[in-house]
């Protein structure tokens, strides 16, 4: 049986990075596809496990060997996500988790029909601007740049299967994982290579 594919996206501020890592720690056979970056790191952030940062001529590279699966330019940064990395998950049986932003979430829509599509949300614009202004990772012209790319992420809801609104971790985890686990156990997910259903026959002696 393939792995699932699950997408998670939401504006920057939504706070997806928290529900991931809580939600990577409680799941088994889950992987995590780390993005290329070609922003900055951020301090608390190491190279290779929240993202793999390179140049903007590495990505453009990356880009020519059509290494991603989808990418796009955000913030006025590059993020792509491996074809590959997903790819070999899904073949082994793996789940495999991306967290990406609105673009590429429909970018992935159009080339995976099959995926999970789950869009974190703030409680409120008000809280999100809050929560910008307090990571203190934002200059004032890149906080009001994703503050007023938020505006039209916020509707683009409406595309996504699942939405969770972020107003207390511990809740939004609890459904993160409710969704993995309906999605597990759909019927139509648990079929043999053959394309049947699995069938509960008596064992003969």
């Amino acid at each position: 049986m393939k792995g699932i594919v699950f997408v998670m996206s939401g504006p920057s501020g939504a706070g997806k990075t928290s529900i991931l890592k809580e939600v990577l720690k409680c799941n088994k056979n889950l992987d995590f596809s780390v993005s290329y970056a070609t922003r900055e790191r951020r301090p608390a952030e190491i190279d290779g496990k929240d993202y793999i940062f390179v140049t903007e001529a590495e990505f453009g590279k990356l880009l020519e060997e059509n290494e991603f699966l989808e990418w796009a330019k955000v913030h006025g940064n590059y993020y792509g996500t491996s074809k590959n990395q997903v790819k070999k998950s899904v073949d082994s049986g793996t789940d495999i988790l991306l967290d990406v932003d609105i673009q590429g979430a429909m970018s992935v829509m159009k080339a995976l029909k099959d995926a999970v599509y789950i869009f974190v949300a703030p409680p409120s614009y008000g809280e999100l601007i809050r929560r910008l202004e307090s990571r203190g990772t934002e200059n004032i012209e890149s906080l009001r740049m994703r503050l007023e790319d938020a505006k039209w992420e916020l509707e683009q809801v409406k595309h996504f299967q699942y939405l969770v609104v972020n107003d207390n971790l511990n809740h939004s985890v609890s459904q993160f994982e409710a969704i993995i686990t309906a999605e597990r156990l759909r019927v139509d997910r648990i079929v043999n290579e053959k394309g049947e259903r699995f069938l509960f026959e008596e064992k003969t002696r």
